[in-house]
């Protein structure tokens, strides 16, 4: 079973937005027209194919503990980041 701190550890979602970004800036930089960008999930909710197994947001939902919200680590890699 995997441990509750190890779920909100997400590195592997850090560094897919680092990446991400790096890119935009650079297809900026090379004249793409971009006017944003948002990350698709800020909580793990339901979808269409995978029900409630895809835990994709920055913040963890104890669907078992009354619905609480935690924030995994890219969350507070996210919020740092805009704040810069």
């Amino acid at each position: 079973m995997t441990s509750f701190k190890s779920i909100l550890n997400d590195e592997w979602r850090i560094s897919y937005h680092q990446d991400y970004l790096t890119n935009l800036l650079l297809s900026i930089k090379d004249g793409s027209n971009v006017k944003g960008y948002f990350i698709w999930s800020l909580l793990d909710n339901w979808e269409w194919c995978s029900g409630f197994s895809a835990r994709f947001g920055l913040h963890f939902v104890d669907y078992l503990g009354n619905f609480t919200r935690y924030p995994k680590t890219s969350a507070t890699w996210f919020q740092n980041f805009l704040e810069k």
